[in-house]
């Protein structure tokens, strides 16, 4: 089947594809990714593009899942058996002005529930701690203010954290992902294993400013690239294709390309892609350059 691109880019090591997910991912081949991870949009909380195609501009949430059930089921195929697809995501605030009062909804749970509908399993899944001063200072919310406790602090709550949800697809994996004690100790798989990640470094994301456009967006959240590198060295072999049907500016697939993975990658908004397209050429760069650099291996003894 033909893939309904737009225009595409590619080179030895990555594939970067403008388009709309849910026309593009029907043309890429059936289990030929080993590795799916990705940042969905959320919901309605964050404006990308004016297009009517962007899941981000969905009235409200139950049109936003039947858009992205067409992605889901995509995905499922795509992957190949046995292996895993990991979504980066959080629980939205609700807010008066668009839900009719104040709280948290379950938007990890709902991605979660998509994706067991379309065949995945609940694999695992990770809480990655977030700065509520941060949060507090960027969005206001009343929950988090101190002169709530003041006020009433029944509407007082904890901040909301980042989840990476990994879902496996069922069957045997024929090509297992296996480590060794020198690349991957005792101590680093405890940091891995731990149920809460507080050591990810929000900045730690790619630079941004050269895709933003004034007219049609409020916001830009790249994945922190530690988030993203911790799930290819630990669910993927080098050389195995990693897909993000969400490439936004190229997080997921520069960190593929400089961890001697092959990329795949889709995105709708045309700035984006460009920044994608550069950040893979940049990604292809500095993997040259840490084989060139890095320490030669010893010598055998004699």
């Amino acid at each position: 089947m033909a893939l309904n691109v737009v225009e595409q880019f590619t080179t030895d090591r990555a594939a970067v594809y403008l388009g709309d997910s849910v026309e593009v991912l029907k043309g890429i081949p059936s289990e030929s990714a080993h590795y799916i991870i990705f940042s969905p949009p959320f919901a309605s909380l964050y404006t990308y593009s004016n297009s009517e195609r962007d899941l981000g501009n969905c009235r409200n949430r139950d049109e936003f899942f039947r858009h992205y059930s067409y992605i889901a089921r995509e995905l499922y195929r795509i992957l190949k058996p046995g292996r895993l697809l990991s979504f980066h995501c959080m629980n939205l605030p609700s807010t008066k002005e668009r839900d009719g009062f104040i709280g948290v909804h379950d938007f990890r749970g709902d991605l979660i529930r998509m994706h067991q509908n379309d065949g995945f399993i609940f694999h695992s899944e990770v809480c990655i701690w977030k700065d509520p001063v941060t949060a507090m200072q960027r969005t206001k919310a009343i929950g988090l203010l101190y002169k709530q406790l003041r006020k009433d602090s029944v509407l007082s709550r904890q901040g909301i954290p980042d989840y990476l949800v990994t879902m496996r697809k069922p069957g045997i994996n024929d090509e297992p992902v296996t480590k060794t004690h020198e690349g991957f100790p005792v101590g680093k798989w405890q940091n891995y294993a731990s149920p809460v990640w507080m050591d990810i470094n929000p900045s730690d994301t790619l630079l941004k400013e050269s895709a933003r456009e004034h007219a049609d967006e409020r916001h830009i959240c790249p994945l922190q690239l530690q988030v993203i590198e911790r799930g290819i060295e630990l669910w993927s072999n080098p050389g195995d294709v990693v897909l993000s049907p969400f490439a936004g500016i190229g997080s997921e697939g520069y960190t593929a390309v400089k961890m001697g993975r092959r990329a795949v990658m889709v995105e709708l908004k045309e700035s984006y892609y460009r920044q994608a397209c550069l950040n893979v050429q940049r990604a292809e760069k500095e993997a040259i350059q840490d084989t060139l650099f890095a320490e030669p291996a010893p010598c055998p003894e004699a």
